[in-house]
């Protein structure tokens, strides 16, 4: 039988072989790569106090790097073995498709055009924030709702979906406004304070987390009109479903743990409990000590012991980073439990 070769452009051919470079020796999934150099590279912000901030002391903290945690734990076997690389909003896609990091967890809006082969062709795992876009004003600025925007300079971070968010919201709504456009989301926070604009706005997270920071917090106010839907979720490169598949489950881990009841303090007992117990399938199944379930994630089947172990469930690391105790309280909203009036929930691990 003759064989024949298909015949590619040579750019093409480069495109390819690249693609495959930044998965791995032989294209081979990033997660083998990830489980050979036994540690994470995990994209974060470091900028936005309880989702990823650097710290005096020079550690991350924030719920967006203890999803990388989870992620470490689940793949290397220690939520410590993680290196963080703070990234911009325009450097952070570069960072994936060039392989700087093995995957992205930095409050990034879950949509068509970056999920999209056609877009920026990335893998995006379970939603872990749901958030709305909003706007941050002085409250003696006489501002308390869009319409008194009309003609004001307005701070937004470019090359953002919340560029792209306001544009739209106001030019829906008939209102000119000047955007003055900055590289992230510090210039953003300084333009605003220094009174280059009028209102700064982001993501209602974000606009929280800036104002803890501020010395008069309560000088500020978010308006309540919400401008848009921002699904914030973890990502990979596309194209490699292996490693996707761990970070998917991983996330799902998380919340079935919540709503199991299980928890960092109990899951020594738990384990325990299902290793007495052989009529807990569905519990011995979920903590790996019957089943694959983990082998068909080319992980170790009780990963979810370490990830609960390392950063708790789902509620644990939400409460601990934006919590009504936290630096950055924000109410829990749509990210309560789906038995809670929230929208989180997830599918059976079986």
């Amino acid at each position: 039988m003759r064989v024949r070769l298909l015949a590619l452009p040579l750019v093409s051919l480069l495109f390819i072989l690249n693609g495959c470079a930044t998965l791995g020796e032989g294209g081979a999934s990033r997660l083998d790569l990830i489980k050979r150099r036994t540690e994470l590279r995990c994209g974060v912000s470091g900028k936005i106090p309880g989702f990823s901030f650097l710290q005096r002391d020079g550690s991350f903290a924030g719920m967006d790097v203890d999803i990388c945690r989870a992620f470490a734990a689940a793949f290397t076997g220690s939520p410590d073995q993680v290196q963080y690389r703070s990234l911009t909003a325009p450097e952070r896609f570069t960072a994936l498709r060039t392989g700087e990091i093995d995957l992205l967890s930095r409050n990034t809006t879950f949509n068509l055009s970056r999920d999209a082969a056609g877009g920026n062709g990335v893998s995006f795992a379970p939603v872990v924030f749901h958030d709305g876009q909003g706007l941050l004003v002085k409250r003696n600025s006489g501002i308390d709702k869009l319409s008194n925007l009309k003609g004001k300079t307005i701070c937004v971070g470019s090359g953002t979906t919340t560029e792209q968010n306001l544009n739209d919201a106001f030019q829906a709504r008939g209102i000119d406004y000047k955007p003055v456009k900055y590289q992230d989301l510090n210039q953003v926070i300084a333009g605003y304070l220094q009174g280059r604009c009028s209102a700064m706005t982001s993501d209602r997270s974000q606009l929280a987390a800036a104002r803890s920071g501020f010395n008069n917090p309560e000088q500020h106010v978010i308006l309540p009109e919400v401008l848009s839907k921002e699904p914030l979720a973890p990502l990979a490169a596309g194209g490699d479903q292996r490693l996707t598949d761990a970070m998917r489950w991983v996330i799902y881990a998380l919340i079935a743990a919540e709503e199991l009841g299980i928890n960092q303090q109990n899951i020594g007992d738990k384990v325990e409990e299902a290793k007495r117990r052989p009529e807990l399938t569905q519990l011995r199944r979920f903590l790996g000590i019957e089943g694959d379930l983990g082998q068909k994630l080319g992980l170790n089947n009780d990963f979810i012991v370490n990830v609960i172990q390392a950063v708790g469930n789902y509620g644990e690391i939400y409460d601990r980073h934006l919590g009504p105790k936290s630096a950055v309280p924000i109410p829990r909203g749509l990210n309560h439990l789906h038995s809670n009036g929230g929208v989180l929930t997830s599918p059976p691990f079986q």
